[in-house]
């Protein structure tokens, strides 16, 4: 089971009582969990989304690793602007969605 990292930013306090119950806090809105199955990974993904989609506010990161992702990363994220990792010539990139970034006439 690989290492699971998410990163949250002003969000309500809800979420960190919810992810201090399963990972780890090691600073301020960043919670690691060494052994966390996917199947763990998926459920607090889902409670995540689920309470971003209602509460709308701050931003959340989940990093894990995953030998079938860019990089062997995987990547999800909550919020604005949302990020994936891509690989172009060799070297592992972020990609922000412009549509997040800019209102385009």
């Amino acid at each position: 089971m690989p290492m699971t990292v998410i990163i949250t930013r002003d969000v309500e306090n809800r979420y960190r009582g919810f992810l201090s119950s399963v990972m780890l806090e090691v600073a301020t809105g960043v919670y690691t969990g060494p052994h966390i199955s996917k199947a763990v990974r998926e459920r607090v993904w889902a409670v995540l989304t689920d309470w971003h989609n209602s509460l709308g506010r701050g931003a959340i990161i989940m990093t894990w690793r995953d030998p079938n992702e860019p990089g062997g990363q995987g990547l999800r994220s909550l919020g604005e602007p949302s990020r994936t990792l891509v690989e172009t010539d060799g070297a592992l990139l972020v990609k922000r969605d412009i549509k997040d970034t800019f209102t385009l006439p």
